[in-house]
C-alpha cells in the first residue's frame, strides 16, 4: 500500500488558514487511512458504512440527535468528557449530560418535591463546597430524571410539565436538599441505526438508573454529573459508558423511602 498517498492528502491542507482546522483534518484523514489499511476495508464494507451514516442522519430531527447517541454508545462522548474536564483529585467527576436537559425549569424551594409520578420515595441530600472544604452558598442545582417507565418529561405527553425535574439553591451553609422517586434503568432509543449496531454486535442497550445534576456557581467551573444507583443491574455495563466508581450511590431504606446523600466539590475557576 502506498502510504505516500497519505502524505499527498495532508500537505494539501498546507495552505489552510485557521491552525486548529488544518490540525484536526490532518490528523483525521491519517487515522482514517490507518483504520482502512489495518482492517482492509473492502468497498463493499465502506459502502455498508455510508450506508449506515446516511441512515443515522436522516433519524436526526429536532427532538432526536441519532448522531449524539453514535458517539455516546461508541464511548467517544465520555472520552470528549475526560478531555475537558478540569480534572482535580478532590473535584466531583463529571458525567455524560444527555440529550434530555431542559432548561427554564421553575425555580423550587429548599426541600421541595420535584415527582409527579408515583414511584419509591427518595430524599436527596448533601452539601456543595469546593476543594478546600469551603461550603458555597446559593449554587444553582439543577436536576432531571425519569419516570417509572423509563422515559424523561420531554420524551413522554403523558407526563406532567416538569415531573422529575428541579432546579434548587444551596443555602448559606451549603446545603440542598430535595424530594424524589427512585430512579429506574432505561433502554436507549433502538429503532434506528445505533440500535441496529448494539444488536449487530452483540451489545444490550441499557442505561444504568441514574439522576442528572448540574450545578452552577459563581467563580466556580460549573460541574455537569450524575448518580447512579448501586444496586443496578446495569451499573458496571452502561450503554454509553457513562458510569465511575466515584458517582455510583447507595439507597439506605427508611421510614418513609430512602435516604440518598452526596456531597459535590468545585473547582473554583482561577485554577481552571
Amino acid at each position: 500500500m502506498n502510504e505516500s498517498l497519505t502524505q499527498s492528502v495532508t500537505d494539501s491542507f498546507a495552505q489552510c488558514a485557521d491552525g486548529r482546522t488544518k490540525e484536526i483534518v490532518s490528523a483525521l484523514v491519517r487515522h482514517l487511512h490507518a483504520f482502512a489499511r489495518e482492517v482492509k476495508l473492502t468497498h463493499e464494507e465502506w459502502r455498508r458504512g455510508i450506508a449506515f451514516l446516511t441512515a443515522t442522519g436522516k433519524k436526526c430531527d429536532g427532538i432526536r440527535q441519532e448522531f449524539i447517541l453514535l458517539s455516546d454508545t461508541l464511548g467517544l462522548s465520555i472520552v470528549l468528557d475526560d478531555i475537558n474536564q478540569h480534572h482535580d483529585e478532590h473535584a466531583t467527576e463529571s458525567s455524560l449530560l444527555g440529550p434530555f436537559y431542559r432548561d427554564g425549569v421553575k425555580e423550587s424551594a429548599f426541600g421541595a418535591n420535584i415527582a409527579q409520578s408515583d414511584g419509591e420515595p427518595v430524599f436527596f441530600h448533601g452539601t456543595v463546597s469546593d476543594v478546600h472544604g469551603k461550603p458555597v452558598a446559593d449554587a444553582l442545582i439543577e436536576v432531571w430524571q425519569t419516570a417509572p417507565n423509563g422515559m424523561y418529561e420531554g420524551q413522554d405527553p403523558d407526563q406532567p410539565e416538569g415531573n422529575l425535574r428541579g432546579r434548587f439553591r444551596t443555602n448559606a451553609e451549603g446545603a440542598y436538599a430535595f424530594h424524589s422517586i427512585k430512579p429506574t434503568s432505561y433502554p436507549i432509543p433502538t429503532d434506528g441505526p445505533v440500535g441496529q449496531m448494539l444488536v449487530a454486535t452483540g451489545r444490550h442497550p441499557m442505561r444504568p438508573a441514574h439522576i442528572h445534576f448540574r450545578i452552577d456557581a459563581h467563580g466556580y467551573e460549573p460541574l455537569t454529573t450524575a448518580l447512579y444507583s448501586s444496586d443496578d443491574p446495569y451499573v458496571k455495563s452502561d450503554a454509553v459508558f457513562g458510569v465511575k466508581p466515584s458517582l455510583v450511590i447507595e439507597y439506605v431504606p427508611g421510614k418513609e423511602g430512602y435516604d440518598a446523600a452526596r456531597d459535590f466539590v468545585l473547582i473554583p475557576r482561577e485554577r481552571a
